[in-house]
């Protein structure tokens, strides 16, 4: 019988409480968009944490409990634990998935994993973007159109400080001739991370239905690998290259 993957989504929830054209789109929050998608897809269960939860929402035994965790944050990345952010970087390299959606590029806890500044050029436009598969037969790709076209989307463009991903999954091109790495996969210790691109808060993004089987996809993919326990302490000789 296949593993039910569990899925926690971690919102700031900032700018559907402060911001009238995103209350308009997500009243209740992208993350509880997100989490009824991915609830709905079978094999998946989704709960949700925010920001001004204790802890984030994201204490010791809710991680143990997550084996893929999803990221979106924007105007309060700086309000995130330093604590909280180790706590979560552990448990990656550990095995637990990770999938940072669009400005979480800038969250404190892909630029820990990545090690750069993860900065880009970006232009919010309203423009539409073509999200192109450069990788076929990858799991994160299955049951998609191709090309997936959104109408209305604010651009992010190239350069992307990352460091040279594995796969490069998907790639994005927008009205004004830009072009971005939308869909890239790393691996941390024994973690899988995701980065996925669309998903700007004034954009009805997360409720398209490509969108919610990519997120699905990923979070078979990234949330399948077993907790491991990585043991560097201090061995005593075990004798097996005995001095003669």
């Amino acid at each position: 019988m296949a593993h039910t993957i569990r899925a926690t989504v971690w919102n700031e929830f900032r700018h559907e409480k402060t911001h009238a054209e995103v209350i308009k789109v997500y009243p209740a929050g992208m993350h509880v968009v997100i989490a009824e998608a991915l609830n709905k897809d079978g094999g998946i269960t989704a709960k949700t944490a925010t920001l001004d939860e204790p802890e984030h929402g994201l204490s010791e035994q809710v991680l143990k409990e997550t084996d893929v965790l999803f990221w979106w944050g924007h105007m309060a990345h700086g309000e995130v634990d330093d604590k909280i952010v180790d706590r979560v970087q552990q448990h990656v390299l550990a095995g637990m998935g990770l999938i940072c959606l669009h400005s979480a590029h800038f969250s404190k806890i892909f630029r820990r994993m990545m090690g750069t500044s993860c900065s880009l050029k970006w232009r919010e436009a309203g423009e539409r973007e073509v999200i192109w598969c450069t990788k076929p037969g990858h799991p994160i790709t299955a049951g998609l159109s191709d090309p997936i076209i959104l109408p209305h989307t604010e651009m992010y463009g190239e350069f992307f400080d990352v460091p040279e991903p594995e796969s490069t999954i998907f790639i994005s091109s927008f009205e004004g001739g830009e072009v971005f790495r939308s869909g890239l996969t790393w691996t941390r210790g024994a973690g899988k991370v995701f980065y996925f691109r669309p998903g700007h808060e004034t954009y009805p993004i997360f409720f398209d239905k490509n969108i919610q089987q990519i997120l699905a996809n990923a979070a078979r993919w990234a949330g399948s690998t077993p907790r491991q326990v990585i043991d560097c302490t201090h061995r005593k000789d075990m004798g097996w290259f005995a001095k003669k």
